[in-house]
């Protein structure tokens, strides 16, 4: 049903059918009938982070920016959710066309710029929620911040969301915010973390909740750069990374190639991958490792799991090939 569903949307804008699916999903949810359109996903439970995963295949950040569709994507079998990345204050993102499908690749272009509603309004929506499984909370810098002052940005989310979080994402590496990735570099990320990790020690010790800190990086990283964050990383005593975000580099031929913005699906499988391999062996299963980008069918799922990935997310070949992939991946 769902590749029938997808001939209609794909015929629409992207970013309005990426709503208008999202709808349809929360209305068949409302009606209690998630069963009937959409195959049960095997449970196979999987410790990390101490938290007991139903299944290895989350939904990465993105897809849910304000927390609006949590218990309808969690009727479709995801042993996870992420949801964000949220800033502090609401913000547009950037102007549209701002989203772009690259079919023959089953990829994407995107250049949203941390479009969200605010952390208020995800506070609102998290209080309503339903799920009880486990729920990743993305956050971000607003892009009018300066990126000396990006820590406050950073704490005012983790404060905000502490409640609500099995985990908290910390997105450095979205190429769509003028000035992110270079709070990767190592004085800036350390300042960050550092603070980050004092307040999650804070929390843990007035309220004893310890909410995992886990880290998106980049997939554009080079060697030297990589091999600096992971000490970083290992330092700050990091929960977990999430590798990889969006690529800016291009290596296919298409009508949108050139757009500005962030490339996922297909293409990124390669350079996910091996970004995984080499932090894994930096690592040395120190920190676990949770990937993302490229994932598709099985052998590429696999093939991030060989790489030393623990967790695995999709996103874009959600998109593509619909619910049916994650019960197919369940089981990895």
């Amino acid at each position: 049903m769902y590749k029938q569903i997808k001939n209609i949307l794909f015929k629409l804008n992207p970013e309005y059918a990426h709503a208008i699916a999202l709808t349809l999903i929360k209305f068949v949810n409302n009606l209690n009938l998630t069963r009937l359109f959409f195959k049960n996903t095997p449970s196979q439970s999987f410790p990390l982070l101490n938290l007991i995963f139903p299944n290895k295949i989350g939904l990465a950040a993105g897809l849910d920016k304000n927390g609006d569709y949590i218990d309808a994507l969690a009727s479709l079998g995801f042993g996870f959710i992420e949801i964000g990345t949220v800033t502090p204050k609401p913000q547009k993102g950037n102007p549209k066309p701002r989203l772009f499908r690259l079919v023959e690749h089953e990829a994407i272009i995107n250049r949203m710029g941390f479009n969200n509603k605010g952390i208020d309004y995800v506070v609102n929506r998290l209080k309503k929620t339903k799920y009880k499984g486990i729920l990743g909370i993305n956050i971000g810098k607003n892009k009018d911040t300066p990126n000396e002052k990006a820590v406050d940005d950073y704490l005012l989310g983790f404060n905000a969301f502490w409640r609500y979080a099995s985990y908290i994402t910390v997105n450095i590496s979205s190429p769509n915010t003028p000035g992110l990735r270079a709070l990767q570099e190592k004085e800036s990320l350390e300042q960050l973390l550092s603070a980050l990790k004092n307040a999650q020690a804070n929390i843990h010790a007035l309220k004893n909740k310890y909410v995992p800190l886990v880290v998106k990086i980049s997939p554009d990283l080079t060697d030297a750069a990589l091999e600096e964050l992971a000490h970083v990383l290992l330092a700050q005593k990091i929960d977990g990374v999430i590798a990889t975000n969006t690529t800016i580099h291009r290596d296919i031929t298409h009508a949108h190639a050139n757009e500005t913005g962030g490339l996922s699906g297909k293409p990124l499988q390669d350079r996910s991958t091996d970004i995984i391999k080499k932090l894994a062996g930096l690592l040395n299963n120190r920190i676990p490792i949770i990937a993302v980008g490229g994932i598709h069918d099985e052998a590429s799922a696999r093939e991030k799991l060989n790489a030393g990935a623990q967790l695995l997310q999709v996103y874009t070949s959600f998109i593509y090939q619909g619910p049916s992939l994650i019960s197919k991946l369940a089981l990895m």
